[in-house]
């Protein structure tokens, strides 16, 4: 992932965990839950992005998650820039935006939809690498048989969105 030089970052506490925001001036870069799989360096550290709790863009996206996770809202109104992303990762972060709060697809079946029905791993590898979590919903993408696969932030948060959105998953 490469991510705009003029990248900013904050965090947030959520019912579910400490949450890594990162706004460039495109808009929301990054929704990342502490501690999750492919955490970006530039989270902490000597090269960390500067911290800016009042960035618009940062506020807007903490907002409209914490309404999320009181069940206020379903969807988010934000700019995102997913532009750190291949081309290929680019076209499965947008189909993953056309699924609405309370469905859910199998890994295949959103291959199909990108029209590349035999590239079932690479479209999981590139869900798996979503850097906007929730926002970009990753999380409703099960298995062939329903069941929870895979999640960067843990398979217990991602059984928490989808109950909250009233998607089940078997176990």
């Amino acid at each position: 992932m490469h991510f705009h030089p003029a990248t900013v970052q904050t965090s947030i506490d959520t019912p579910l965990g400490e949450v890594h925001l990162a706004a460039s001036p495109q808009g929301l870069a990054g929704l990342w839950f502490a501690g999750q799989k492919h955490l970006p360096p530039s989270l902490s550290g000597p090269q960390a992005w500067p911290q800016q709790a009042a960035h618009p863009v940062l506020q807007a996206a903490a907002s409209q998650l914490q309404q999320y996770l009181r069940g206020e809202r379903q969807g988010f109104e934000l700019p995102l820039d997913l532009s750190g992303g291949t081309p290929f990762q680019q076209a499965v972060w947008q189909a993953l935006r056309t699924m609405a709060c309370g469905q859910s697809c199998s890994y295949g079946a959103l291959s199909r939809q990108l029209g590349r029905a035999s590239a079932v791993r690479a479209v999981a590898a590139a869900v798996g690498r979503n850097p906007i979590s929730i926002v970009v919903p990753c999380h409703r993408v099960l298995g062939a048989d329903g069941s929870l696969t895979g999640y960067a932030g843990g398979l217990e948060r991602k059984q928490a969105l989808l109950a909250l959105e009233g998607t089940t998953a078997r176990p």
